[in-house]
């Protein structure tokens, strides 16, 4: 799905230009006031406003952009804007828009988080409680009606883009990019948001491309070209007490290539309660990924674990349609569900993967889990 914003912006009086706030852009100049108070305007202005940020390499310091607003705004984003390359900021979040409804981020333009400088402070906070995170580059708080689109975001210092509280959402023609190796820098995750839908988006970084945390509901995904990364995924969940279900999953027709995991579903264990439902991954394409269909509710990206109980996050009616391609490792399909709440009604419907060593096929293992096998399947159904 493509979407166009075709407002013309220039020499309007609804238009808010950075730089007639201030805004230098000579990539050295912090331009945070500047941004802010264009931001203030439009947001205060009587009609549909537009903030823009025109050709050029603007610096900006942790901001927060807050409404609610009149009426709806527009930010167009032309140029760069650049954060500092210190490599914790002092903020969870480079850029936050907040509170807003009817917000549309579109443009030509770049979010450079400068994410090299912080690659290398990899605190772990799943085990540290004193540790400080790296931030986000662009946050969407309790965004209702926004659409995301046409932009670009590189090297994030942690993850790219958050959707968290947000209604009805479209982010559609997005480039994201990082290194391969660069930890942490996840593309695209959605937290306690619904009706999110993103499309026709390419996807390279060094964690997941999408990753789906605790209440997600209703959401789409289609046209996505991952890798390098660490593929799809719904999760991690169960980690903490609370966690919303996730449920109304759809992902189709995208292409994963040269990631460490394709198609995903992890879990914490041990774990408190909560469940995944009603997910469906149809039309995928896979190319040299490791762990091509893979369920993992012993979840743990930490060096030691204790794995002292079962995660009780209940998986079901979870189905893989037309999914082909490639496997670097030879164990394609991997159901590894939970002992105290096997997975229920999961399905598998032509598959067709083949494993890349030489002389060797590709196999499958399943674990607590209740499956049904459709038509082509590749590898042979496990046991």
């Amino acid at each position: 799905m493509l979407l166009v914003v075709t407002n013309e912006v220039h020499g309007q009086n609804n238009v808010f230009n950075v730089k007639d706030f201030g805004a230098i852009p000579d990539g050295k100049t912090d331009n945070s006031e500047a941004l802010v108070s264009a931001w203030s305007k439009a947001c205060e202005f009587k009609g549909d406003a537009t903030v823009l940020i025109p050709l050029g390499n603007f610096r900006v310091s942790p901001v927060i952009l807050k409404g609610p607003c009149n009426y709806k705004v527009m930010v167009e984003l032309d140029g760069v804007l650049i954060a500092p390359s210190d490599p914790l900021l002092d903020s969870g979040h480079w850029i936050t828009f907040e509170g807003i409804n009817g917000l549309t981020v579109h443009g030509s333009g770049s979010f450079d988080g400068q994410g090299s400088s912080a690659w290398s402070h990899i605190n772990d906070c799943g085990v540290q409680s004193d540790c400080k995170s790296r931030p986000v580059s662009v946050g969407f708080e309790s965004i209702t009606n926004g659409l995301v689109q046409g932009i670009t975001s590189l090297n994030s210092k942690y993850f790219h883009f958050t959707i968290n509280n947000c209604n009805t959402m479209v982010l559609n023609n997005l480039k994201i990019t990082a290194p391969g190796d660069s930890p942490n820098t996840d593309g695209i995750h959605v937290a306690k948001s619904a009706n999110i839908h993103i499309s026709d988006t390419k996807i390279s970084t060094g964690d997941d491309c999408i990753s789906l945390g605790p209440g997600s509901t209703n959401i789409s995904i289609w046209g996505i070209l991952c890798g390098p990364g660490h593929g799809i995924s719904i999760g991690s969940l169960g980690k903490a007490q609370g966690e919303e279900n996730v449920s109304g999953i759809n992902v189709r027709n995208c292409n994963i290539s040269n990631t460490e995991n394709g198609l995903r579903i992890k879990t914490w264990a041990p774990s408190p309660p909560s469940s995944v439902s009603d997910v469906t991954f149809e039309g995928i394409t896979l190319n040299n990924a490791n762990n091509p269909i893979i369920i993992d509710q012993r979840y743990c990206p930490y060096k030691y674990c204790s794995h002292q109980g079962d995660s009780r996050v209940q998986i079901s009616n979870v189905k893989f349609i037309d999914i082909s391609g490639s496997s670097s490792t030879k164990l394609a399909v991997n159901l590894q569900c939970s002992r105290s709440a096997p997975c229920k009604d999961i399905e598998l419907d032509g598959i067709d993967i083949h494993y890349n060593g030489k002389g060797e096929s590709a196999t499958s293992f399943c674990s607590n889990a209740a499956v049904s096998f459709q038509g082509q399947q590749i590898p042979p159904p496990c046991p």
